[in-house]
């Protein structure tokens, strides 16, 4: 697979395997099939024997979950050692913050890991409770302090906000702790009621839109304060510390993801994985296809998709493709007739993508 001279292309792994699974959370993992690591990570490592001829230099490696931390290092490390990595390529691995020790960390950065992604959420441990969180916000900081020892010095906080109980003094609480730990980069997410999670069946839980929005202000008004650049919707990231994987995505570059339920995009086609880990193992096995599922857009569809994307990064889209009626939530034009969704804009940045021409 020959890649266009300045294209990126990425790897996602996805380690489904969690010791307990969050109140909110929809994604493919399991807190009962621990048994399964070792024969899931060689499934995956054959996966990648298999792909590994016919890729490009990959810039960009992603190790989501699930908890990748969760599973033991060497074999996490030995299942993308065959995979041709440019040699200035991002390798970021999400870790919870309870599971990070320093041996783990130094062999992640033998290995070439140099961002780690940090599951923080809240450093308030009553809003951690209500999201159904397990860590103890006093292990945050020790991780920082093993990542950075480890010679890991990018490092991303997720957070997220809405958490029934959370005071604006509590995310205030965070945002400022957070900020205090100088990450290079921070996500800060919009609690959601997933169909099916724990915190769907029960209402008194759910956030409120309103106390969201007034804490998306807030975060964004805090992180410019502290010298953080809104480059997506979720993403606030320190002078050229954007993650590159991050934009892969906004920027339709291609991308291969490994495991299960990971999703793909390469040549305009999109496909996904089977869902489970023992079908998976099952059909690496057999070497029969994981695929589950594809689409392929056509060029109008790819072209609208593009526009809709961009529009959710600081980098905007033209001006003829938005319509009058929703201006009002834009920036004027830049100096290439882009538009881009002021700081209320992005909190209906899908009202105005459903609009785009």
């Amino acid at each position: 697979m020959k890649q266009e001279d300045g294209r990126k292309f990425g790897i996602y792994l996805h380690v489904p395997f969690c010791s307990r699974r969050c109140d909110y959370c929809s994604f493919a993992t399991w807190t009962d099939r621990e048994h399964l690591i070792n024969q899931y990570l060689a499934a995956c490592k054959t996966q990648v024997m298999k792909w590994a001829p016919e890729l490009p230099e990959i810039t960009s490696i992603f190790v989501g979950g699930g908890t990748p931390n969760l599973v033991p290092a060497e074999l996490l490390m030995d299942v993308v050692a065959e995979l041709p990595i440019a040699g200035d390529s991002e390798f970021t691995v999400e870790c919870n913050p309870d599971l990070v020790s320093s041996d783990q960390i130094k062999t992640y950065a033998h290995a070439g890991v140099n961002r780690i992604s940090l599951g923080v959420q809240s450093m308030v441990p009553h809003v951690l409770a209500s999201l159904g969180r397990e860590h103890e916000p006093e292990n945050v900081l020790s991780a920082v302090e093993k990542i950075r020892s480890a010679g890991i010095h990018n490092i991303n906080f997720d957070l997220i906000y809405g958490a029934r109980g959370e005071t604006s003094a509590d995310w205030q609480r965070t945002l400022e702790t957070a900020v205090s730990l100088e990450p290079d980069h921070i996500s800060s997410y919009a609690l959601t009621v997933e169909p099916g999670t724990p915190l769907a069946t029960d209402t008194e839980r759910h956030p409120d839109d309103d106390d969201q929005a007034d804490k998306y202000i807030e975060a964004d008004n805090h992180l410019t304060a502290a010298g953080y650049s809104n480059y997506e919707i979720s993403n606030w990231a320190q002078p050229n510390k954007e993650s590159r994987h991050n934009l892969l995505y906004w920027n339709q570059e291609e991308y291969l993801g490994l495991g299960v339920a990971a999703h793909s995009h390469i040549g305009h086609k999109r496909f996904w994985s089977i869902r489970t880990p023992e079908r998976f193992i099952a059909a690496i096995s057999q070497d029969s296809s994981v695929e589950a599922g594809s689409e392929q857009l056509d060029v109008d569809g790819w072209a609208l998709e593009g526009r809709q994307l961009a529009l959710r990064t600081s980098r905007g889209v033209p001006e003829e493709f938005v319509p009058s009626e929703v201006r009002h939530l834009t920036q004027p034009a830049d100096l290439e007739g882009n538009l881009k969704l002021t700081t209320k804009g992005r909190l209906l940045a899908n009202e105005v993508a459903v609009r785009l021409r």
